[in-house]
């Protein structure tokens, strides 16, 4: 058994203003508030003597490096993003961005928005782009059917202004 695993699939550049100012924020938060105090607190633990053996200090800078990593990977991860910041031409059809309300089979409603997978919630509301049920949804009509993992959903209502 070999430790290979292939690369994931590339993700989609697009974000929405506000996913945008969200990641802006935490980059700044990370590198004028978070890093600037753990560096504090490592630079005292590094002068209370043996480093060998000083958990403060071993884990102080084990959190600078992650605290570091981030910061690289979302002033990459900026530079790359695309902000989609008007709705489309077609506001008939499912886009980026949208607000969709989906019914299943059982008659339940469900209200998603397609955003960029930088911002997508685990709780439910946002869902990603490259996700299977918003890729089932793209280009759709109201009235139309999709189906997504053997549940049958149509589209009840799409919007490009929050509900």
């Amino acid at each position: 058994m070999s430790r290979y695993r292939p690369p994931r699939p590339k993700s989609s550049a697009y974000i929405t203003p506000e996913g945008h100012a969200a990641l802006q924020a935490e980059l700044k938060e990370l590198w004028k508030v978070t890093r600037p105090e753990v560096t504090r607190k490592v630079s005292e633990a590094a002068a209370m003597g043996d480093r060998s053996e000083n958990a403060e200090y071993i884990y102080g800078k084990r959190q600078l490096r992650e605290i570091d990593g981030r910061i690289r990977f979302l002033s990459k991860r900026l530079d790359a993003l695309v902000v989609v910041d008007r709705p489309p031409p077609d506001q008939q059809k499912v886009y980026f961005g949208a607000w969709v309300s989906v019914t299943d089979d059982q008659g339940e409603t469900r209200l998603f928005r397609l955003v960029g997978p930088d911002e997508f919630d685990r709780q439910g509301e946002y869902i990603s782009i490259d996700a299977p049920m918003a890729r089932a949804l793209l280009g759709k009509c109201v009235g139309e059917r999709s189906v997504v993992n053997d549940a049958e959903y149509e589209i009840v209502e799409i919007r490009y202004e929050p509900p």
